[in-house]
């Protein structure tokens, strides 16, 4: 592994365990030349996935850019960093397992509402407002009625303020 410090081809691994129930494995590493610690993970990939963007433009799928946009939508609710690697491992299982070398951009962005939804309702809005291109108040209130909708007969607004 090259060290991003340094470019040095030959740097140690310090310590290594598994992570994300046993999905993945992190590896502290150190560079002898410049003595840069830094962290790096190891994953199963089934196959490689090809993200086609509704343009037509074809990207080669990464999962830190997934991770990224959640964590976006994600900013400063309560959620532990270790359900939302737990979803995004999910999104990335799904999408590898469903057989398709090539994803269109609005199954990831729907496996990410999905995932959004049953996470936060915060964040769901958040996600939902980009990935559906809300134009106006009257789109958020549209999602607000669904997430009203699809809550318990009788159970509050997961949404309302909290004083």
């Amino acid at each position: 592994m090259r060290c991003p410090y340094c470019s040095c081809e030959e740097t140690q691994v310090k310590d290594s365990r598994p992570t994300e129930e046993n999905a993945a494995i992190r590896r502290r590493r150190v560079c002898p030349d410049c003595g840069g610690r830094f962290t790096t993970f190891e994953r199963v990939q089934l196959r490689e996935l090809i993200v086609v963007k509704r343009s037509g433009r074809k990207v080669p799928f990464d999962r830190d850019k997934l991770s990224k946009s959640v964590e976006v939508a994600l900013r400063k609710r309560p959620i532990e960093s270790e359900r939302v690697d737990r979803m995004v491992s999910g999104i990335v299982r799904q999408l590898e397992s469903a057989g398709e070398t090539e994803v269109p951009s609005s199954t990831i962005g729907a496996y990410v509402m999905e995932g959004l939804r049953a996470l936060d309702p915060v964040a769901y809005v958040r996600f939902a407002s980009v990935y559906r291109d809300f134009r106006e108040a009257a789109d958020f209130q549209e999602v607000l009625g669904e997430i009203a909708r699809d809550d318990a007969p009788g159970a509050p607004l997961r949404l309302a303020k909290k004083h």
